[in-house]
């Protein structure tokens, strides 16, 4: 005859004091675990507020109006704007006035933009290898209001005995005897002409020459982006 002996399941008390340590153990390990996580968010929140407000501090010159390659900088064309420095640009602090007014520009300065120390100086514009010529724009001949930093294509119309022998010109076609380049718009204003324009272009010192000294009426092209 076989006897069994059932033992009497543990009480929750006595279960919940063998699982108490080790759940308390993970409980401490995750709360160091998040402590560590805000700490260092803290840090970095601290970091970046501190120095944002420091650089926001700085002040550093800036160009009222758009001074040309060359030519003299004077008191009025620049003033003085708080910013944070962007990382990697020689701006020019506004401690350092006087080592810009009466300066000259070393290249083509736009209105509004930040100035910078490589941008005062001998000229150094246009650069080797292109060349700044002015063209005489009839109207209808150009897109109104043509911005400096536009694309653009040059056509030059061939003589008038050649224009009756040719057809219509086109910017991928030109008509026969007739002149063809890329260039970028570097200024506009108003011409001799009533409705014509004077425009500054920057182009291949070769095609420069080229368009220079083309006889007929030039017309302007303008190129999307990226084109």
């Amino acid at each position: 005859m076989s006897v069994t002996t059932e033992r009497p399941p543990a009480s929750p008390a006595v279960q919940s004091t063998k699982a108490g340590p080790s759940h308390r153990a993970g409980q401490r390990s995750g709360r160091r675990v998040a402590a560590g996580v805000l700490l260092v968010l803290a840090t970095v929140v601290t970091f970046w507020q501190v120095d944002l407000r420091r650089h926001a501090e700085e002040q550093f010159l800036a160009l009222t109006r758009g001074v040309n390659a060359g030519a003299v900088i004077s008191d009025g064309d620049v003033r003085v704007v708080r910013v944070a420095n962007p990382s990697g640009l020689a701006l020019i602090s506004a401690d350092r006035r006087d080592e810009v007014v009466g300066r000259t520009a070393a290249v083509p300065l736009a209105a509004g933009s930040l100035v910078v120390s490589s941008q005062v100086g001998p000229p150094a514009w246009p650069a080797a290898g292109q060349a700044v010529i002015a063209v005489p724009v009839k109207a209808g001949r150009a897109p109104a209001a043509l911005a400096a930093g536009t694309r653009v294509v040059v056509l030059v119309g061939p003589p008038a005995a050649a224009q009756q022998a040719g057809g219509t010109p086109t910017a991928d076609q030109p008509a026969a005897g007739a002149r063809r380049a890329l260039a970028t718009v570097v200024s506009a204003g108003a011409g001799e002409q009533a409705g014509g324009q004077v425009v500054g272009l920057l182009l291949a010192a070769q095609e420069a020459e080229a368009v220079a000294s083309a006889s007929g009426d030039v017309s302007l092209v303008q190129l999307g982006p990226g084109q």
